[in-house]
């Protein structure tokens, strides 16, 4: 089964927010993503979903200072009463919206000296997060970014990605598997696809290198969507890539025929 979602905090730039919606279901999306919602018009929002009749799929929970070149909070030291209230946050704005998949980014390494408590504060935050989202019916689940386009990320490879979640050990976990950063660190994005597929939330996909539209870079992207139509797994397939000239509608060739 393809289901494709538009990430709104990458695609249709060119408009205002709450415009994005209604632009993405003109396109033929059959569901949205928003990175961080946190700072749009959360009424205003909940009311353009239910007017274009398309579901928000997944959010972030919020990462702290993570995109502005920061640690980060889900595996920092000193700082879970931040996690705490981002997990607050991301309860309130899960529950009022309807979301089913809440993504939790690592945080970055603060060194070889904090690598265990790292780890085991990870462990413990998401098990933390995955129990309070789960009163909601919400599932939880975590991707591995490439340490190219941000280095020292705590969970940079598949391999850190599935010990995370054997030590976590919670029923709505999953990983995020993002085609983009697992092809950037050198995987086979086929062979994760099909031996993965019954642990996976949620699958993002642009291409490499550059991030930009299926058909920019080097991906074999009739193979991927035939792959994904064979495959199991349920559920959504995130457009989530850069666009470069500012029209997101030129960028949209790749998408199959509906």
């Amino acid at each position: 089964m393809l289901k494709l979602s538009a990430n709104l905090s990458m695609l249709f730039p060119e408009l205002p927010c709450l415009e994005r919606i209604a632009a993405a279901a003109a396109a033929g999306f059959a569901a949205v993503e928003i990175q961080f919602p946190y700072d749009w018009d959360r009424v205003g929002l909940k009311q353009a979903l239910q007017d274009q009749q398309l579901p928000l799929v997944l959010i972030n929970l919020p990462a702290g200072d993570l995109m502005q070149g920061g640690p980060g909070l889900a595996c920092v030291p000193g700082r879970s009463d931040d996690f705490a209230a981002a997990l607050h946050t991301a309860c309130l704005w899960a529950e009022d919206l309807h979301v089913p998949q809440v993504n939790i980014l690592a945080g970055r390494r603060l060194g070889a000296e904090f690598a265990e408590e790292q780890e085991r504060l990870l462990i413990r935050q998401v098990k933390l997060a995955c129990r309070q989202l789960q009163s909601l019916g919400v599932g939880v689940c975590v991707e591995a970014i490439n340490s190219f386009d941000m280095p020292h990320f705590f969970i940079d490879s598949l391999e850190r990605l599935q010990r995370l979640l054997v030590a976590v050990d919670e029923p709505n976990l999953t990983m995020q598997l993002d085609v983009y950063h697992l092809r950037r660190m050198g995987e086979d994005i086929t062979a994760v696809l099909r031996h993965h597929s019954a642990h996976t939330g949620h699958i993002q996909f642009a291409d490499e290198p550059g991030r930009g539209a299926p058909g920019s870079g080097t991906i074999d992207w009739s193979a991927f969507f035939a792959l994904l139509r064979e495959l199991p797994y349920q559920g959504y397939c995130g457009a989530e890539y850069r666009v470069l000239n500012g029209d997101t509608a030129a960028t949209l060739g790749w998408m199959p025929a509906r």
